[in-house]
């Protein structure tokens, strides 16, 4: 090796050796003094370049921690040295990072979180205005701290306030600001965003009304010139019944918290059969909701099928409704699962099974139906696949029914006799 070589390799060879010394000589009093240095340079920082000075000493610090050998305390409950020394070096750690910036970023994200809250909440009609006056101050803020126009459309619209909002902030990042050369700029653009969000905050929420102030809001007492009925909820909805208005019903619906008012939501939209209830309704028999069966019979499309044959096979407590549901919605692709049903062991199901076939009105159904007609033990069965065959109505249906009319039955008889 060259002398030249010798001499450029000394000065890693003695640091390595001054480190590997350091680390012998580890004592909780050095560490102590990494840390009384690390605490001033943060007092004294005034750049992000000094702040990152004072995180590499606490860095190189927290090696020195970890290779230390440290006396432990006698006692478990007892706070050792090592603890002592994490625990003010965390603290440092945190007060360093409450020193730094403000950043761009930092801007950015409140905007940010203050869109995504104007997009996925329901305001009221002040609410929403108190956001506009909100958005329109940020805006104006934020175009004086960056000396730019945004021309952006500040209305009372969430989508307004929301695209606003996304120009304030491109805008602050693009302004690509120094957080030390910057400072002021960074700092006027926080207290615009803090005061945004505390705006956000501030306006009023559908949810922080109570449900009549709901009600009121959405025009559901209008139709009311007294209040004839106890209680006032009851009296409207008769009125929106009449009205075939299922909107209004369904609001009552989901609004109130009451059962007496629910039960005569649901019978309102038994009597109405209206297919605005349809999606509701929906959702609601996923919950095995015997009413909402019944509603999507009533309401009859075939869109409501499925979620009524989930439950035909669920014997009578929601079998029967289920049946009837299907009967009434009349789809000819519920034919086969209805038609399982004619050997189900409850004679009421079986009954509900025949007269929903006879509704639908598939003439493949008629051979089951003259088999329970012939076989089944139980009349009121029988006499229901009678009816059935005649609501079917064919010449091979009413053939299937016209051999009983001397039929023990007096129902059957009859059907026979309509056969005839």
């Amino acid at each position: 090796m060259s002398d030249e070589e010798e001499t450029a390799d000394a000065p890693e060879e003695q640091e390595a050796e001054e480190e590997t010394e350091l680390e012998e000589k580890v004592t909780e009093e050095t560490i102590e003094e990494e840390l009384d240095s690390a605490a001033e340079e943060l007092e004294a920082a005034e750049t992000e370049t000094d702040l990152d000075a004072v995180e590499a000493r606490l860095d190189k610090t927290e090696g020195l921690l970890e290779s230390a050998d440290l006396p432990e305390p006698d006692d478990e409950d007892e706070e050792g040295p090592r603890e002592a020394l994490e625990s003010r070096l965390s603290e440092l750690r945190d007060d360093l990072e409450e020193a730094r910036g403000p950043y761009a970023e930092d801007v950015i994200e409140i905007v940010e979180d203050a869109g995504t809250t104007v997009e996925e909440t329901r305001w009221t009609e002040s609410g929403s205005e108190q956001l506009r006056e909100t958005v329109e101050t940020f805006v104006a803020d934020v175009e004086e701290a960056l000396d730019t126009d945004l021309g952006a459309t500040v209305t009372t619209d969430a989508d307004d306030l929301s695209s606003a909002l996304e120009d304030a902030a491109v805008a602050v990042g693009e302004a690509d600001l120094d957080p030390d050369d910057d400072a002021e700029t960074l700092d006027a653009l926080v207290a615009a965003a803090e005061d945004l969000h505390a705006g956000v905050e501030d306006a009023e929420e559908w949810d922080d009304l109570q449900v009549r102030e709901q009600l009121q809001a959405e025009g559901y007492f209008d139709v009311l010139d007294h209040r004839k009925d106890y209680p006032p909820e009851w009296h409207a909805l008769k009125i929106w019944e009449k009205r075939d208005r299922a909107d209004m019903v369904l609001l009552a619906l989901d609004k109130l918290d009451s059962n007496f008012m629910e039960e005569h939501c649901l019978d309102s939209l038994k009597r109405m059969g209206n297919p605005e209830a349809l999606d509701a309704m929906k959702e609601r028999a996923q919950r095995r909701d015997e009413d909402a069966i019944q509603i999507l019979g009533k309401i009859g499309d075939e869109d409501g099928l499925d979620a009524v044959l989930d439950y035909v096979d669920s014997g009578p407590g929601l079998g029967k409704p289920a049946l009837k549901a299907a009967g009434e919605i009349g789809s000819e692709e519920a034919t086969q699962d209805v038609a399982n049903q004619l050997a189900a062991d409850d004679p009421e199901i079986r009954s509900q099974a025949a007269r929903s076939l006879g509704l639908i009105g598939d003439t493949r159904a008629i051979d089951p139906l003259a088999d329970t007609l012939e076989t089944d033990e139980a009349d009121e069965v029988r006499a229901s696949a009678a009816w059935a065959l005649n609501q079917i109505g064919t010449e091979r249906a009413l053939d299937a029914v016209r051999p009983y009319s001397d039929d023990r039955a007096f129902l059957v008889q009859t059907e026979a006799e309509k056969a005839l």
